[in-house]
């Protein structure tokens, strides 16, 4: 997301969140630092994947929201080429 919204280590944190919560949701089984990157790459994906539907998220709960979709869409697609 943008850097105006959220400072840095509340984008570690909630995108260790968002990763945590996609790893759950997606059962894989990723460490700490994996949910991290997970988190805060998902949610710069998802915000330029939503960003062309004209859908945007603001604030912390969006980029939790946005990082979980985003670190979904990750899992999703590392699984596929690894098939």
């Amino acid at each position: 997301m943008d850097n105006e919204s959220i400072g840095w280590i509340a984008a570690i944190i909630i995108g260790g969140l968002a990763g945590w919560i996609a790893s759950g949701f997606m059962k894989s089984d990723t460490g700490i630092f994996a949910n991290v990157l997970l988190g805060i790459v998902g949610a710069a994906i998802a915000r330029f994947l939503f960003g062309l539907l004209g859908v945007s998220f603001g604030g912390w709960l969006g980029y939790l929201v946005a990082g979980a979709v985003g670190a979904c869409i990750l899992i999703w697609g590392s699984r596929a080429v690894r098939r």
